[in-house]
């Protein structure tokens, strides 16, 4: 079909929040030595426009809330540049639907925070600070 399957966005939201967090000058792998797990326990996507095979995305990612065991992303995944060029069909059509900067897909997770044993825990404080 020429389009990214719907179960790709996942992983990608996964990326933003990694990155979102080495912003902060901690790796994901920091986290988890310091015994610092996070889980997801609630996920949304809601999809817009496809994503083309050979689109270029980028996916935007925020604290949008925290609380004491949990804390809260909100993810665009926008359109950076698309190689319409090469398309045909259904996928040219499709193409011609959205320009870069334009918003493809939007997300929301819930993360819990557990230690090693998977009990819940309290997340770190300097985490929830906005």
């Amino acid at each position: 079909m020429g389009v990214a399957h719907h179960a790709a966005y996942i992983p990608w939201l996964e990326m933003g929040r990694t990155e979102l967090l080495r912003t902060s000058g901690v790796s994901y792998a920091q986290l988890e030595a310091a015994g610092v797990f996070l889980v997801i326990v609630g996920l949304e996507m809601k999809y817009r426009r496809p994503v083309l095979y050979d689109d270029v995305v980028e996916i935007r990612t925020r604290v949008s809330g925290s609380g004491r065991v949990k804390i809260e992303h909100e993810y665009e995944v926008v359109l950076a540049e698309r190689q319409a060029a090469s398309l045909s069909g259904r996928a040219a059509n499709m193409a011609a639907s959205a320009r870069a900067g334009d918003v493809l897909a939007v997300g929301k997770t819930v993360l819990a925070c557990v230690g090693e044993a998977g009990v819940v825990t309290l997340l770190p404080e300097w985490l929830t600070e906005t």
